[in-house]
Parts: C-alpha cells; sequence; structure tokens
C-alpha cells in the first residue's frame, strides 16, 4: 500500500509539473526598487550586439513577424516580441510599456530581442 501512494503522490507532482511547464511559468517576481537603468533609443543604438536593455515608452504599430515599431520620444526601434512574451497583456498604441530585452545587430539592422514586456500604467 505503502508503494502504491508513494507511486500515485510522484505521478501528481509530475503531472503538475508537466503542467507548469506545458503553460509557462506565469507567475510572480520581485515589484521593488531597482539599480537598472532605462536607456534611450537613441543611445541604444550605439551599444553592442548583445547588451541588456530596458526601455520605457509606446508600441507604435504591428509590423508583422513578430515585429512591433517602439517610439520612446528619442528614436524608433523595431521590437522582436514572441508570442509567448506578451502573457496575457493587451498593450494599444496610448500605453507605456517598459521592455526589458537583448540588442540584436545583424548588418545594418538593429532590433531588440524582448525578453519580459510591462504595462507601465495598468
Amino acid at each position: 500500500m505503502k508503494k502504491k501512494s508513494a507511486f500515485l503522490g510522484l505521478t501528481a507532482m509530475l503531472v503538475f509539473a508537466g503542467t507548469l511547464w506545458a503553460d509557462g511559468w506565469k507567475g510572480g517576481g520581485y515589484t521593488g526598487p531597482s539599480s537598472v537603468q532605462v536607456s534611450k533609443v537613441s543611445a541604444v543604438k550605439n551599444m553592442p550586439h548583445d547588451t541588456d536593455v530596458v526601455l520605457e515608452g509606446k508600441i507604435e504599430s504591428y509590423l508583422g513577424n513578430e515585429k512591433y515599431l517602439f517610439n520612446d520620444g528619442s528614436d524608433t526601434i523595431i521590437l522582436e516580441i514572441d508570442n509567448d512574451e506578451w502573457n496575457g497583456l493587451e498593450i494599444g498604441v496610448d500605453d507605456i510599456v517598459i521592455i526589458y530585452g537583448e540588442i540584436d545587430k545583424k548588418k545594418q539592422r538593429i532590433e531588440i530581442e524582448v525578453e519580459r514586456i510591462e504595462k507601465k500604467n495598468g
């Protein structure tokens, strides 16, 4: 009987862990102060490939193929936001967002590969 209980307990744990893995972790995280500074798009364009950046501004339009035009008031840049990075967020053109990502430079093209997106005003 102990073996059967242990087996059922292990099975339940594996099913639960598999569910979390399949759905992706959507749990909370730290929300306090940070020493990470927000960069301006105009400055980001001069930073090296693979640099981690934080941007604050507005998404102006969808360009297709998971690409979006972003504007922070200093300049514009293309964001690449994979569908799973949205985590249920709905963002409109008037919403201010905080973008956590990495600079992706290839030839003459500069984009931000978004790792996380937050809605600032809501």
